[in-house]
């Protein structure tokens, strides 16, 4: 007795096998890459150095030092995802709203894409370069304009000059990203504001911003998310001389002298879940905003 392909159950139609043949390498990678290690990290944080169940290492998470360092860690992140909302949609809004030519809005779309990506390493080294001791713009401003940074109080191994690291991601990838929701708002909105007597700003006010409202929020905590995870350009940027979280756990994991992989896990833990909260709000938001732009 035959059967034929088309009275298969439609999980078991080759075209079907395919697809999820095709999607295999992706669970594949997320499972070494993302969920074991997760588990692990999760796993080590509920157990002591003998391998015992313990919470003690949860307990230590609100020892003052760790505590400063989670606070420092929260403010570095809510004032960079801020300024970068503020300046990533001023961006955004010139180059789709603004009128701006299209060749300038390709460039800027280009290159927000590039530097969003762009961290770690070399970015802490290209801001050294520039705004360090003997950086480029630090020079130029002290010989052609008689202009101090470091004199005045700036340092880039500082909370102001690691924020102002930050933004060199966070804008950018605020331009990505509410570039498509402005994009999304429909000229008739527009146009019967101003056929009712609204001017721009009721227009904004009334209209534009709280169809925006969503993907503001969203924006606002996926930028949070961003910042806080951050570690390589904290590192290579400040090293041990700013104490937020990234570090502190980096300091508990590969320190010589604060080794405790245990306490390590139990941080990595906490900013596991503060990020998942921040991507839950993203992704929740998103949603919401996507039934406007659609």
């Amino acid at each position: 007795m035959t059967t034929s392909v088309a009275s298969l159950p439609a999980a078991f139609k080759p075209r079907q096998v395919l697809s999820w043949f095709g999607v295999a390498p992706f669970f594949l990678f997320a499972t070494l890459f993302l969920i074991l290690p997760t588990l692990n990290i999760v796993l080590g944080a509920f157990r002591n150095a003998e391998g015992q169940v313990t919470l003690e290492n949860l307990g230590k998470l609100l020892a003052p030092s760790i505590r400063s360092a989670f606070w420092i860690s929260i403010e570095l992140s809510l004032l960079t995802a801020a300024l970068g909302c503020l300046f990533g949609f001023l961006i955004a809004a010139a180059i789709t709203v603004g009128g701006l030519p299209r060749p300038l809005r390709n460039a800027i779309l280009t290159f927000s894409g590039v530097a969003s990506n762009f961290a770690g390493v070399p970015l802490a080294f290209a801001f050294i370069a520039t705004l360090g001791r003997l950086g480029f713009v630090t020079m130029l401003l002290r010989h052609w304009f008689g202009i101090n940074l470091y004199g005045a109080g700036f340092n880039i191994v500082s909370f102001l000059g690691l924020a102002l690291t930050y933004l060199y991601f966070q804008i950018p990838l605020m331009v990505l990203i509410i570039t498509p929701a402005l994009e999304g708002l429909r000229r008739e909105w527009r146009e019967a504001a101003e056929s009712l007597g609204a001017n721009g700003f009721q227009y904004w006010r009334l209209v534009a911003l709280p169809v925006l409202w969503p993907s503001l929020l969203g924006t606002l905590a996926l930028l949070f998310a961003n910042a806080f995870g951050a570690v390589a350009t904290a590192i290579a940027l400040t090293g041990s001389s700013l104490s937020i979280a990234p570090i502190v756990l980096f300091a508990q994991i590969r320190g010589d002298v604060l080794n405790d992989p245990h306490l390590g896990y139990a941080i990595a833990f906490a900013m596991i879940l503060l990020t998942a909260i921040a991507n839950a709000i993203y992704i929740f938001l998103r949603m919401r905003a996507e039934r406007w732009v659609k």
